[in-house]
């Protein structure tokens, strides 16, 4: 399974590129806002760093808004995919720009019907919020069960992005059901590597070797 780093933090995202571990970063306007700086340099800082998909969105509702919005930013870097509400409107704008070479991420997709259509429509990623439905008391990964199960039945390829990511047992699950991705934030892809267990055995091994003859 794919690790993408869902931040804007061109601090962090450089960080978790050195570890190795991250193939790909989202972002969307809430997390670019928080930087404080210009769209598009954030964008292609992003893509100097890491050596994989960069998802940017856009913000027009409407089919044409989006295809013109597509186009410029696939222009920033070729490892932008653009990414587009799971919308009527998206579905038409996906249908433009995959046909144009373009990948496309469908992003906010709450329903495996959802899933269905943005694939038929040509998406390259689809992004269930597991979080989100979790937080309405709905199984989150239920959801994720049904796309993988859909998408295996009728050999689509467009890759199941999980979004949403609040947890490491998030991404655990997602990776027991197939997915293609998981996207978290860096505060979740540093607890996946946390154990109280791992820290013990560490020092204890650290304080035995003092005790060793020099």
């Amino acid at each position: 399974m794919k690790l993408f780093a869902d931040t804007a933090d061109v601090e962090e995202i450089r960080k978790l590129n050195d570890l190795g571990i991250i193939d790909g970063v989202t972002t969307n306007p809430s997390l670019i806002a928080k930087e404080g700086r210009k769209f598009e340099e954030v964008v292609q800082e992003i893509a100097e760093i890491v050596d994989g998909p960069i998802s940017a969105e856009v913000v027009s509702v409407k089919a044409e808004g989006m295809v013109a919005e597509g186009r410029e930013l696939a222009k920033l870097h070729p490892n932008i995919v653009v990414k587009i509400p799971t919308i009527l409107e998206g579905l038409k704008a996906t249908r433009i720009l995959a046909n144009e070479g373009t990948p496309v991420n469908m992003t906010l997709c709450f329903s495996a019907t959802q899933a269905l259509l943005c694939a038929k429509a040509g998406a390259a990623y689809i992004s269930p919020f597991v979080g989100r439905l979790d937080d309405i008391h709905t199984a989150g990964m239920g959801l994720i069960e049904e796309i993988v199960t859909i998408y295996s039945n009728y050999d689509f390829e467009t890759e199941v992005l999980v979004a949403s990511i609040r947890s490491p047992l998030h991404v655990l699950d997602a990776a027991i059901l197939g997915a293609d991705v998981a996207t978290c934030p860096p505060k979740t892809i540093y607890q996946m590597m946390a154990h109280p267990l791992t820290d013990i055995g560490l020092a204890k091994f650290l304080a035995d070797w003092e005790s060793v003859p020099k």
